[in-house]
């Protein structure tokens, strides 16, 4: 004889929560309060009699008993998401929502998104650009671009795949190498004014104006002056406008590169540990906006001539 089926908001509450990690998340997704989720949690393992959560001080893990439902759950709600979502097929599969970062988006994909157009004519491509990640479940977002560390790239609910290595190196505009004279050494550098992104200040992984002159090897520089900003777009901006050297990530720069309106001083660069990746939620059959995306935007990246930018590379 069968047991009981559980409840399906019990059920859908552990699979939230279970993706994310995170109650607080979950019941965001969900548009119920933190408590009344843990409570049908709670009942669901009292139903099943067994733990599925181990409750620690500021997060949740599963248990082994958690980790062994959670499969199942995931592909069965994504089979319900994607039969719910096949009845606006017809109205929607011309649309795709492309989530990126602002600096990305400003700085590499927006120039080069009409090459995708004129291949895919019968595709329409909306951007959404946010610091924040999209939530493929309830934010409308088909496909995303992500900048991810490059150790946490496991997730059974979406497809991901690296784009590119985030490297940063030192670039500023031809005037200010007019201005200030040659600036071919990393002291040269510490003299002149610096530009910080601080897109990713909260990234510990992520070199600074200070971990790039100690692996220069000069010490007692005063990397606390300078303009910062926390859109990669702007201080790249403030860089080509020779407002001083900006510590920046090679994708980000590449096109400036290439034109000339920047130029790199002095060619010593640092791995953050980070990536851009393609993310897209997982799916029996993906739909054809979003593989042709995926396709594009990888060989998009592959086409990069680091040559034009960075001879010695």
């Amino acid at each position: 004889m069968h047991k009981p089926m559980p409840p399906l908001n019990a059920l859908r509450a552990f699979e939230a929560a279970a993706r994310y990690l995170s109650l607080t998340k979950a019941s965001r997704e969900l548009k119920v309060t933190a408590g009344a989720l843990s409570h049908q949690i709670r009942g669901l393992e009292e139903m099943l009699g067994v733990k599925l959560f181990e409750r620690r001080v500021r997060s949740i893990a599963l248990t082994p008993e958690g980790k062994l439902l959670y499969p199942g759950l995931q592909t069965g709600f994504t089979q319900i998401r994607d039969a719910v979502a096949g009845l606006n097929t017809g109205a929607n599969e011309r649309v795709l929502v492309i989530s990126t970062p602002p600096g990305f988006t400003a700085k590499w994909l927006a120039p080069r998104l009409y090459r995708f157009a004129s291949a895919y004519p019968d595709i329409d491509a909306r951007i959404s650009s946010s610091f924040t990640a999209a939530n493929f479940t309830s934010d409308g977002v088909d496909v995303a671009v992500r900048n991810m560390p490059s150790t946490q790239t496991e997730d059974p609910a979406l497809e991901i795949d690296k784009l590119i290595d985030m490297v940063v190196l030192p670039v500023c505009s031809p005037r200010l190498l007019e201005t200030h004279g040659p600036l071919n050494t990393a002291k040269a550098l510490a003299k002149v004014p610096l530009i910080h992104d601080d897109t990713l200040a909260n990234r510990i992984e992520v070199p600074t104006w200070a971990d790039w002159f100690k692996a220069a090897g000069v010490a007692n520089v005063d990397v606390s002056r300078g303009l910062r900003f926390n859109s990669a777009d702007h201080a790249l901006d403030a860089a080509g406008e020779g407002a001083g050297v900006l510590l920046a990530h090679t994708v980000l720069a590449y096109d400036e590169l290439r034109t000339g309106r920047l130029v790199i001083p002095v060619d010593r660069a640092i791995e953050t540990g980070r990536a851009f990746y393609v993310v897209n939620a997982r799916k029996r059959r993906q739909p054809a906006r979003v593989e042709a995306f995926r396709s594009w935007i990888k060989q998009e990246v592959a086409a990069l001539d680091w040559n034009k930018v960075r001879p010695g590379k």
